[in-house]
């Protein structure tokens, strides 16, 4: 544990992002995953106002920025072997940007079926399959899924749906997430407090279904974790914490490894408090699972996990003026990327602190787009008959 907390202790802040004329909230940040000799690396964040802005990520300086107008943008995610830039929208698109390119124009649509609002979305690990979750409409909450291979034969603006899952979740699906290596193997979260784990190469849902976790409230986020990444975590809107292990799906042996109904009740941060949960970062070179936390008044809190429960690591002060709503870790270079309510994005490194660099004041931001957190039902899941 002290190597770990040395690690991230010493991170410290080496820039900050330029100001700009319209301040928002910083809800999602990916990287580019490819390395280009003599081009710069690029960050892609979505914001509050439904614009995503790219970042030269060595200067933090904002490059271009692409809208979902008349639609709103819900998360933001490179593509693993290029650099497209993709988002689901509330118009009922996937859209996919050329991050390079200085057109603002998507230069490809996935189109969902009628009536859907796409509030969260992934792409597969080899960039052939996106999956998007919809808004409950109708008694209707889809998994929509598209090929999304890049065909030179076929240079068609628009593509319709493969086909959707209609019936494992009863409301909003509000996180999807693809296995890091394995294409086939494909996770969401809803607010019905279902977690799902689906096969996709099997051609029916109701076969395709792997397993089914219950977290008992409304999930934000969910993801993949340990050796071959065949655990998988979850967090509720309320900040509980989930952690189950599929290794066990074939044994007697329990697959939950952690269950806590509210952090904020059991933590013990050194000489402070946790107020909220960010999201969880699997560290692979220590074969950890780790859940990012913060205070409102901007300070980031390391937990790390096990099957004993979260354990306080180390914080990050006098970075954030507000609450933290996003965070990149890179894998390469130990380098964090965090993003918060004040507008304000960080890159912090290991290694000296640039003295320049102070803490900004809060912004109190007058707007009308906030983060999708919806109050959860206790309505028990049942299973709707096919028509």
């Amino acid at each position: 544990m002290e190597r770990i907390e040395e690690q991230f202790a010493n991170l410290n802040i080496v820039k900050r992002s330029s100001g700009t004329t319209e301040p928002t909230y910083l809800l999602g940040i990916d990287a580019s995953k490819t390395v280009q000799a003599e081009k710069e690396s690029l960050i892609a964040v979505l914001c509050s106002n439904g614009s995503i802005r790219i970042y030269d990520k060595e200067r933090l300086y904002i490059l271009r920025e692409f809208r979902g107008y008349p639609g709103l943008l819900n998360g933001v995610k490179f593509a693993n072997s290029c650099d497209s830039i993709y988002s689901s929208c509330t118009d009922g698109t996937v859209k996919r940007w050329d991050a390079r390119s200085a057109s603002e124009k998507p230069v490809q649509l996935f189109k969902g079926y009628p009536s859907n609002i796409f509030i969260s979305f992934d792409i597969s690990c080899n960039d052939h399959v996106i999956c998007a979750g919809t808004e409950k409409v109708d008694d209707d909450a889809l998994l929509v899924f598209w090929d999304a291979r890049i065909n030179s034969q076929d240079l068609s603006t628009s593509k319709d749906p493969l086909g959707a899952y209609s019936e494992t979740h009863s409301d909003d699906v509000t996180q999807v997430r693809f296995h890091p290596s394995n294409p086939n193997m494909v996770v969401s979260g809803s607010t019905d407090g279902l977690v799902n784990v689906y096969d996709i190469s099997i051609d029916n849902e109701e076969d395709a279904l792997v397993t089914t976790c219950n977290s008992v409230s409304s999930v934000s986020c969910i993801g993949w974790s340990g050796k071959d990444y065949k655990q998988i975590y979850c967090m509720t809107h309320d900040e509980g914490f989930c952690w189950w292990d599929l290794n066990h799906l074939d044994t007697d042996e329990p697959i939950t490894r952690l269950n806590i109904q509210d952090v904020r009740e059991v933590i013990n941060v050194k000489g402070g408090i946790l107020d909220y949960l960010v999201g969880g970062l699997y560290h692979e070179k220590m074969d950890k699972l780790f859940v990012v936390g913060g205070t409102n008044t901007g300070i980031i809190h390391l937990l790390s996990c096990t099957t004993a429960g979260l354990i306080h690591v180390t914080s990050l002060h006098g970075g954030h003026a507000a609450t933290v709503r996003s965070f990149c870790w890179n894998m390469q270079d130990d380098s964090l990327l965090t993003g918060g309510e004040d507008a304000q994005l960080l890159l912090w490194k290991r290694g000296a602190l640039d003295k320049t660099f102070t803490k900004k004041d809060s912004m109190k931001i007058a707007s009308s787009v906030y983060q999708r957190v919806r109050v959860h039902s206790n309505d028990s899941y049942k299973k709707r008959k096919k028509q």
